[in-house]
């Protein structure tokens, strides 16, 4: 069992190599960390504030000015889609935090312990998956209501039925393992052999998850700003910079293009980083 540990830790270099290898996955990463960065940078880059309204400049064209243009209320389209960016991110990485955290805890219980813990756990999953993600949101936003922090919750709770399976599956694969059973003979508590054995061993598909959940999580997102169940105004959100922009696409079409540019773009991005690391961390591959 003490030869595990260097395996492991010699892996880490060789799977961040495989994936800087991988043209998709490296395009996905420099398309992620331009947007982080333009997030980061969105006070300094953009001249106006996202909200600051100026009716005297109402719908105006992409120029000089305003290299976006700018909405029905006169704000910069730019500043806007940049600090949209930020809640986009912000929303994504909490999600993905939330639900990876609730999925990984029920499913590695539920794939360890097996018994009545496994049968509600797939119960519940079962329940929840014959449902769109959207349904499940647009319910539990439909209790809490609109908000940032309603958004994430409503968002995490439909995709935690994925990511239980996806942990629970590796799991039962991992704790059939001869150094599980090792570790169980030398009396090693549960708590020691899941946490220095199972999970290192178990993480890699539900790293791919959750990578893929982080984009449908932001798209997700827009969705509901779209009907206007998500992020509250005046946050600039891109969904919700959609929806404004949909009455006004012949006369002002740049108020919805522009939003919905970035979004697809970013949503590109954190596609093709996910279908990188699947193949970075896929074993068979390695």
């Amino acid at each position: 069992m003490s030869a595990a540990a260097p395996a492991a830790s010699s892996a880490t270099p060789s799977v961040l190599s495989r994936l800087l290898r991988h043209r998709l996955g490296l395009a996905g990463i420099c398309i992620v960390a331009a947007y982080i960065l333009l997030a980061a940078l969105a006070p300094f880059i953009a001249a106006y504030e996202p909200n600051a309204v100026d009716l005297r400049n109402v719908m105006k064209p992409p120029g000089a000015a305003h290299p976006f243009g700018t909405d029905q209320f006169g704000r910069d389209l730019l500043a806007r889609t940049l600090f949209g960016a930020r809640t986009s991110l912000l929303l994504g990485l909490c999600v993905v935090a939330a639900a990876t955290l609730a999925g990984l805890t029920v499913g590695t219980l539920a794939g360890y312990y097996r018994g009545r813990i496994d049968a509600v756990a797939i119960f519940a999953t079962d329940v929840l998956m014959t449902l769109p993600s959207i349904v499940v949101a647009l319910g539990v936003i439909t209790v809490l209501g609109s908000g940032l922090v309603s958004t994430i919750a409503a968002i995490a709770i439909s995709a935690v039925p994925r990511l239980v399976r996806v942990a629970r599956g590796s799991v039962l694969q991992v704790r059939e393992l001869d150094f599980v059973a090792g570790a169980r003979s030398v009396g090693e508590s549960d708590l020691a052999i899941v946490c220095g054995h199972v999970l290192p061993n178990a993480l890699s598909p539900v790293i791919v998850q959750a990578s893929l959940l982080m984009a449908e999580a932001v798209l997700v997102a827009a969705g509901l700003g779209f009907l206007g169940l998500g992020v509250a105004p005046p946050v600039a959100e891109w969904g919700q910079m959609l929806a404004e922009g949909r009455a006004y696409l012949r006369a002002a079409p740049h108020i919805s293009v522009f939003p919905g540019l970035a979004l697809a773009i970013l949503v590109l991005g954190l596609n093709l980083l996910g279908d990188g690391l699947r193949d970075a961390l896929d074993v068979r591959i390695r």
